[in-house]
């Protein structure tokens, strides 16, 4: 069985205090969810990572730890770039885990598909979780290519994985269409890409392809996860908006 995952996705929000205030109401709030049900993680903007992750180290939560983890990395290693942060950097401060391939990153900063893989390797070198983003364009939906587009990226990430790999690797599905829009993919959308990204990974990796975690990311809110996560294959979700609201990200959580 799969174990469920909720991470939340803060993209470009938040100030010192009240990054300190989020943590504090859900670590607090975690004390009341199953931890042998759920995965809970938090991605900060990067200036705020260390002290989020000193933060949770700080804290006891009796049997809810959080795990603190990155927007982006650089696929090289220390050295002359400028602005970049590396997987090293990342696993120094304590982060466990890494977006990659968010489709703002793709939209907006040009990582295609060659990036996205060799950040995927390095944050695999590492020891990170990354998180896969993969998702199709309203235009790509409305013309039928949603699958192949999907799949593309899905394989191109993931070539030259080993399978021992990926158990480390949860792959995220989330619409473009459907971030930050308030529209939904409908559970049986969602489900229907989720299980033809399984059967992707069937293809590339058999023996484990069952174990790899996928979680659904477009607009998941507190009215509308209940309903996502008992789809067969979505083990999850990537939170935006919604994981910015203490209480409204642990509902998604409980």
């Amino acid at each position: 069985m799969r174990k469920t995952l909720v991470a939340g996705n803060w993209k470009m929000n938040g100030r010192a205090a009240a990054s300190r205030e989020l943590v504090e109401q859900v670590l607090a709030g975690l004390a009341e969810v199953d931890r042998d049900l759920v995965d809970v993680l938090v991605c900060p903007p990067s200036v705020y990572l260390a002290q989020v992750c000193q933060q949770v180290e700080g804290q006891a939560v009796a049997n809810a730890p959080l795990v603190v983890g990155g927007q982006n990395l650089c696929e090289f290693a220390d050295g002359a770039y400028t602005g970049e942060v590396s997987a090293e950097m990342l696993v120094d401060i304590g982060c466990k885990a890494v977006i990659i391939g968010h489709s703002e990153r793709r939209a907006l900063f040009g990582d295609d598909d060659a990036r996205i893989a060799a950040k995927l390797k390095a944050a695999l070198q590492a020891g990170l979780m990354p998180l896969l983003c993969v998702g199709e364009t309203l235009a790509e939906r409305d013309s039928g290519a949603a699958l192949d587009v999907v799949g593309h990226q899905l394989r191109s990430a993931l070539a030259g994985i080993e399978a021992a790999d990926m158990a480390q690797v949860v792959v995220a599905y989330e619409p473009v269409w459907a971030i930050g829009t308030g529209r939904t993919a409908t559970p049986e959308q969602a489900q229907e890409v989720h299980a033809y990204l399984r059967s992707v990974l069937a293809d590339m990796f058999a023996t484990v392809s069952d174990q790899v975690r996928i979680v659904y990311g477009g607009s998941v809110n507190a009215a509308n996860a209940s309903e996502l996560f008992a789809q067969a294959d979505i083990d999850g979700g990537l939170v935006g908006g919604a994981s910015l609201k203490a209480n409204e990200f642990l509902t998604i959580c409980q």
